[in-house]
């Protein structure tokens, strides 16, 4: 089983697919990658699925199953397959995984991913003719919690009837993992080994606005208002290499700390190709053949991994991503109310803002010096 891409893929047609030993398509996959991609889930969402679903048909193929005979007690011995396979990719060789055997093994947090994905399979399984009337094999129970949380989001096969949360029985215990604000001489460090000024504007926008990469990556240059310091994060599906917002509103961040908008400018005015017919802001630079197109993810992680790789701070943790946890962590403990900061990062609920607050909560360390006597000067 393996995953590829689909050259030309239009709009609604999902970007890769899974195809057998034989090369042919799994005709049920490419259904539900198809419905995933029509109803505008983001190309990376997509391919996650599809890697995910990969791993379903590895252990059906291993076991002599069809996807009809997997059931409940077939899905635990897949957790347990999980548990045990090692993986190869690069995420894993970056030591983001849990070191077994002759290789890395999948994160806790990546087999709950997998399990979620694979029951979300079902559900479009059991929606189409030939599975109606069966039972979804991963076992779930109605969750309570979930269900006073406002605004939660939905599972990617909408029903008619009102749908009740529910959690899965079927997953491993994961710790809930705070997230690493970079350390400002860290960041310092970056900036110093970036050899372009589009890469420096990269991070400075991230680093000031808490912007996610593909929100960096998706600006165009009407999205930025230097009179107002300020940028406009928009909702677009038509960014060339696959850029997309997380959010599904747009949203204006503010820029008011002096250094995103003059690397900004520094960019525009100095080095971006000025030839350029597209209107986004951060483009492929040089005389290649790829001069002129919008940057994309991949391109964002290799110079970002090249850049902490010259500075001696590279970590499996240290990623594009982390500027917008260092941002939060930032603006919360400089006296930002929580409501505000949820605002100001696009976050749906409250809840989102909660790893923020265990990470440095201004009431816990004010009753802690309360406690032992240390009055703050």
């Amino acid at each position: 089983m393996h995953v590829v891409k689909v050259v030309g893929a239009g709009p609604g047609q999902p970007a890769v697919r899974l195809v057998d030993g034989t090369g042919a398509s799994v005709v049920e996959v490419e259904g539900f990658l198809r419905l995933l991609a029509v109803r505008e889930f983001s190309p990376n969402t997509v391919r996650a699925y599809a890697h995910d679903l990969q791993k379903l048909y590895l252990f059906l193929a291993e076991a002599g199953l069809a996807a009809g005979e997997f059931t409940p007690a077939r899905a635990m011995e897949f957790l347990q397959w999980l548990r045990l396979v090692s993986s190869s990719r690069r995420a894993q060789r970056l030591e983001l995984g849990v070191v077994a055997g002759e290789g890395r093994v999948l994160s806790a947090k990546t087999c709950n991913r997998i399990m979620a994905a694979v029951s979300s399979f079902y559900e479009f399984l059991i929606a189409s003719e030939s599975y109606a009337g069966r039972e979804n094999p991963i076992v779930k129970v109605t969750d309570q919690a979930a269900a006073r949380v406002p605004g939660r989001s939905r599972p990617p096969l909408d029903n008619a009837r009102k749908q009740r949360p529910v959690r899965r029985v079927l997953r491993v215990k994961t710790v809930e993992a705070l997230p690493r604000p970079m350390a400002a001489e860290v960041y310092s460090a970056l900036l110093g080994q970036l050899r372009k000024r589009r890469d420096r504007a990269l991070l400075e926008v991230m680093w000031e606005g808490g912007l996610r990469p593909g929100e960096a990556l998706g600006l165009r240059l009407e999205d930025i208002s230097y009179g107002q310091r300020r940028v406009t994060i928009r909702k677009r599906n038509d960014h060339p290499r696959g850029v997309r917002q997380k959010s599904r509103r747009d949203r204006v961040v503010d820029l008011l700390e002096g250094r995103a908008l003059p690397a900004l400018t520094d960019y525009v005015m100095h080095e971006r190709p000025a030839d350029a017919e597209d209107s986004w802001v951060f483009l492929v630079g040089g005389k290649g053949k790829r001069r002129c197109e919008p940057l994309g993810y991949d391109g964002a992680v290799r110079m970002f991994a090249r850049a902490a790789e010259r500075a001696g701070v590279r970590d499996a943790w240290l990623t594009p991503h982390s500027l917008r946890h260092t941002h939060a962590t930032r603006m919360f403990e400089g006296g930002m109310r929580e409501l505000t900061l949820m605002t100001r990062l696009g976050h749906a609920t409250p809840e989102s803002m909660q790893v923020y607050i265990r990470v440095s909560d201004p009431e816990v360390v004010k009753d802690y010096r309360h406690a032992v006597g240390d009055q703050p000067r």
